[in-house]
């Protein structure tokens, strides 16, 4: 018999150390020349940098969703498409200006469903006043594909590019929101299961709400944002693991004052996840430099996507490439990188 042959899995698409790897060992080591700009493929940031003059730069971006069902709690594939892409851009720092759209169909879809989804990512695109200019349609047989497949790709323009790599210590952390809602919410509308409260997904494109801490520079003229990510698959565990490790830091993390719905946290414990693992839509996690930090929580709470923002931890010169969280109990524990995604298909 034959070796065994490596085969993908869902955990290579679910934002853990299986997906981390098979970008590292596979697509990195085979593509050459992958930078056009300061940031390249090779920064595995949430988007990347083209030069297009002497000292002039746009941030671009691309994502493709898959959801399963692609109608959930007050959102849907179409929103979600949009807004993804518009928060890749705007954790670099960047204001979005323009998106591009793929849409790949199952022979036999809805036409009426397609038009839904067509306006829900219009609406989403007018809430932060970006323009959809290009796109591409393709079909497929039936039995080829069991729903359809978006793609959005985002280009913007940022004075200073935010990277994911950049935590210092001292900066405090920031979450724009509670954690897990999204996941939650798919997961429990997919199964069916009966809760008291309703969930509802966090899916939102959040560049109104950047747009004011974004304009908060140091006297330096930096932003006093060190670095950001949105935390989508593999939720806070996965995106500050990152963040630490790339920045060669520690991060100590509070767990009372993490805010999570009392919903999603009854949910977790009957089901048996942890939130922090769980994908958002919504949110945005952030380093701020330490004497900004109540200066941006005000702003964040003055918006509607960020009334429950909150300060959850900070970087430390110790555990470097950790995340380390004092439980509510008094003790420690280490957030460690989710080997997959324990709620696939939700973005």
């Amino acid at each position: 018999m034959g070796a065994k042959k490596n085969l993908i899995t869902m955990e290579h698409g679910a934002g853990g150390d299986s997906m981390q790897s098979l970008i590292a060992d596979t697509i990195l080591k085979n593509i050459t020349n992958n930078k056009a700009g300061t940031v390249g493929l090779d920064s595995l940031d949430d988007g990347a940098t083209v030069r297009i003059s002497d000292g002039v730069e746009i941030v671009i971006t691309t994502d493709s969703h898959v959801i399963k069902p692609i109608f959930f709690p007050d959102s849907d594939i179409g929103r979600l498409s949009v807004s993804g892409t518009i928060n890749d851009l705007v954790v670099m720092g960047a204001k979005p200006i323009a998106l591009t759209c793929s849409i790949i169909l199952p022979e036999g879809f809805e036409i009426e469903m397609l038009e839904k989804i067509i306006k829900s990512m219009n609406e989403a695109a007018l809430e932060v006043g970006v323009s959809i200019v290009t796109g591409d349609t393709k079909t497929i047989e039936k039995n080829g594909l069991d729903s359809l497949i978006i793609n959005t790709t985002g280009i913007g323009v940022a004075k200073n590019i935010i990277r994911d790599c950049s935590l210092k210590v001292g900066d405090k952390i920031i979450v724009t929101g509670t954690l897990g809602d999204h996941g939650t919410s798919l997961l429990i509308h997919r199964e069916g299961f009966k809760f008291d409260t309703e969930l509802t997904s966090d899916v939102s494109p959040l560049w109104n709400l950047m747009a004011d801490v974004l304009k908060i520079y140091t006297d330096d003229g930096k932003s006093v944002v060190s670095a950001m990510k949105d935390p989508t698959r593999g939720g806070l565990a996965s995106t500050l693991n990152e963040m630490a490790q790339k920045s060669d830091v520690g991060v100590l993390l509070i767990e009372k004052l993490i805010p999570l719905k009392f919903s999603v946290r009854s949910a977790c414990e009957m089901l048996g996840l942890d939130p922090l693992e769980i994908a958002n839509e919504g949110k945005i996690v952030m380093g701020v430099k330490h004497e900004y930090a109540e200066q941006v929580i005000d702003l964040l709470k003055s918006h509607k996507y960020g009334v429950d923002a909150a300060i959850i931890g900070e970087v430390t010169k110790e555990n470097r490439k950790k995340v380390v969280i004092k439980t509510e109990v008094g003790g420690m524990r280490y957030l460690s990188v989710p080997e997959g995604d324990p709620i696939p298909r939700v973005c």
